[in-house]
């Protein structure tokens, strides 16, 4: 088994199983190793997959498959169906705080979910983290693109999330429950792994 492949594993085997640190401000018997997101780093080369993900060849393969997009926004769930070339061509691009696509701009708004991992496969995403129990201010049914333009400056520096932006290659560990939105810096690709 290759060296990356048994470390990737170990992390998972670590994370999956946590371990007792000792007891918390909040009495409730203990608190748990990795109950903050973590960024893995050099763990995967992708570098042959998205050779394989090109424009081009993606347009070849799949151009006249029909696609369904969706704004992922709390309330609204809008979805559009329509061929991928016409995707590509006319909605992947930089965004607006009102528009639908998956281009720089774009992302998820903030919501919560079980513990898991991301890995971007290609391009750039930013995240924004809270730990679940500080619930953050934000309209469910805006863009993080909007959120980020409109709430995150007057936000004082204590009520600002955690942050980070994870590049090609990097995964990020996130924790049970806790909040996070998502902006894509670039055309985004990448892939989520959930452990509950």
């Amino acid at each position: 088994m290759a060296p990356r492949v048994r470390l990737l594993l170990f992390v998972i085997w670590t994370l999956a199983d946590p371990v007792r640190l000792g007891s918390d401000s909040e009495g409730d018997g203990g608190c748990y190793a990795f109950s903050r997101p973590v960024i893995l780093q050099g763990l995967t080369d992708n570098s042959r997959f998205r050779a394989l993900c090109s424009r081009e060849r993606l347009l070849a393969s799949f151009g006249n498959n029909v696609v369904r997009l969706s704004t992922a926004n709390t309330y609204s769930y809008q979805k559009v169906d329509l061929p991928f070339q016409e995707y590509v061509e006319q909605l992947l691009h930089p965004q607006d705080p009102t528009s639908l696509g998956n281009g720089a701009g774009s992302g998820v708004p903030f919501h919560w979910h079980g513990p898991g991992f991301s890995e971007v496969i290609y391009g750039r995403k930013r995240w924004f983290l809270y730990p679940h129990e500080k619930t953050p201010e934000f309209h469910p049914n805006e863009t993080t693109l909007s959120w980020l333009q409109n709430i995150y400056p007057a936000l004082t520096p204590s009520a600002r999330p955690l942050e980070c932006t994870i590049h090609a290659g990097e995964v990020l560990y996130f924790p049970d429950r806790w909040w996070h939105a998502t902006l894509n810096l670039d055309t985004s690709v990448f892939i989520s792994t959930f452990l509950s």
